[in-house]
């Protein structure tokens, strides 16, 4: 698995109201596991406990498709889930 920061890039998005959200590109990865490529982003907005909302769809690298897909499975999500902790404590230990 082979994260790729993708710092700075930016695309916009309909959410579920159908309003235009601009939304910041966290990180890529691709999972071996799975064989799935992996986008996780923010639209810079904060939970009731101010924490920075982070998502994550799977997405086609080719670029052949622009559609965002649902994460489909408890093992996806783990492995997700694993990686944001990984790189909030590396984060913390850098602060």
């Amino acid at each position: 698995m082979s994260e790729n920061p993708k710092n700075n890039s930016v695309f916009t998005m309909k959410n579920a109201n159908g309003l235009e959200v601009e939304c910041e590109i966290l990180f890529t990865f691709d999972s071996e596991q799975t064989k799935k490529s992996y986008l996780i982003y923010t639209d810079n907005t904060k939970d009731e406990m101010g924490s920075l909302k982070v998502y994550a769809n799977t997405y086609d690298p080719s670029g052949s498709s622009m559609n965002l897909l649902p994460i489909e499975t408890e093992e996806e999500w783990n492995t997700i889930e694993a990686i944001l902790s990984k790189l909030e404590e590396s984060r913390d230990k850098n602060e």
